[in-house]
């Protein structure tokens, strides 16, 4: 018996394969469940469908965690398909959540929102930006490891975040922002078409440009090129610095975008927990979805589903806020590891005669 690499998959067998995997976590989360509760199975499932979309605030919940997994994952994604390993999305959306917030305590109370909010958008996004151009730049010019710069100023954007609360901390004392213009709500993303449907609709255009930009553009072509091929990057001419620095700019301002999302229009606070680890989860996200925007979207509903489904059970069946996340993990180590299957098989073969 030996794995081989497969020259491709059907849709349908890599959805089955997938499918498979998802069945496999479930009876294994059942498992789990019954020895760590001793509860029926079923009535867990049911209790995660309930937390997931019981009720109307429920549901909302689940949609706003989905479309702020899928805005970071199209974020990561034209970095990732140049193969630039873009682990700072966490510090990147920070960079813009505190932009927003500077921006909503500052001028909350004399700027009208249909102005603020169109500033907030913008400087968010130019925090992103820089933030991303840091790595990019001395990743072009020096050769420096990504992964480890951009994952190392995900904790200086922390530090950054921290040094804030100082001055912003409300009341004095409390070491906390708090709810920030909660009178006025002056920066507030407003309620549209449902309580997160402006967010929604934003995440939707950015989605839309993003594939369009990666499959239709130049820049895009330029992109693919790069993450592939060395050799035929020299052959067509392509400035590869130049598209480094331009592809992090991007995926940078599209993550502080994120943060300013989540600032304006959920929390309505500033935090060094704001970006909630989306930035790490929003990385399997782009992986499993193959960087198909439309895909990601299935993917980061379905997390999106399951990890509000998980806390409900852990509160409903007396838990701690640990049980959720194992039951999260598990599903995501299934998920994660049918991808081998999907690109691998087994082959068998007969014993050689002498």
């Amino acid at each position: 018996m030996r794995m081989t690499k497969r020259g491709s998959i059907s849709r349908q067998k890599a959805i089955c394969i997938r499918l498979i995997a998802v069945l496999l976590a479930l009876i294994v989360c059942a498992i789990v469940i019954v020895v760590i509760t001793g509860q029926n199975p079923l009535q867990v499932y049911v209790g995660i469908v309930d937390g997931a979309v019981g009720t109307n605030r429920r549901l909302w919940v689940t949609i706003r965690e989905t479309v702020f997994l899928l805005i970071v994952a199209v974020g990561l994604t034209p970095a990732f398909k140049m193969k630039f390993w873009n682990i700072g999305a966490e510090g990147q959306m920070l960079m813009g959540g505190t932009i927003s917030a500077a921006l909503m305590i500052y001028l909350g109370n004399s700027l009208p929102t249909a102005v603020l909010l169109p500033l907030i958008f913008v400087s968010s996004a130019l925090a992103g930006m820089v933030w991303g151009l840091i790595p990019a730049y001395f990743k072009a010019h020096y050769g420096t490891n990504e992964t480890l710069f951009t994952l190392m100023l995900n904790y200086v954007a922390m530090q950054i975040v921290t040094y804030c609360i100082v001055f912003w901390e409300n009341p004095a004392g409390s070491n906390t922002v708090g709810i920030i213009n909660s009178s006025n709500h002056g920066g507030w993303i407003p309620v549209f078409l449902g309580t997160y449907g402006m967010i929604v609709i934003l995440v939707a255009l950015v989605s839309v440009f993003i594939s369009v930009y990666m499959t239709r553009s130049k820049q895009g072509y330029e992109i693919a090129v790069v993450g592939e091929s060395q050799n035929t990057v020299r052959y067509a001419g392509i400035n590869v610095k130049k598209v480094i620095i331009r592809t992090m700019m991007l995926s940078g301002a599209i993550c502080g975008f994120a943060g300013a999302l989540i600032v304006s229009g959920s929390s309505h606070t500033i935090s060094t927990g704001t970006a909630g680890g989306r930035g790490f989860t929003a990385i399997i996200v782009a992986w499993m979805s193959k960087f198909n925007p439309v895909i990601m979207v299935v993917v980061s509903l379905f997390l999106a589903f399951m990890q509000q489904g998980a806390i409900q059970i852990a509160s409903q069946f007396g838990l701690n806020e640990n049980a959720s996340d194992i039951i999260t993990g598990i599903i995501l180590f299934f998920l994660i590891g049918c991808e081998f299957f999907v690109n691998y098989k087994v082959e068998f073969k007969g014993k050689t005669k002498a």
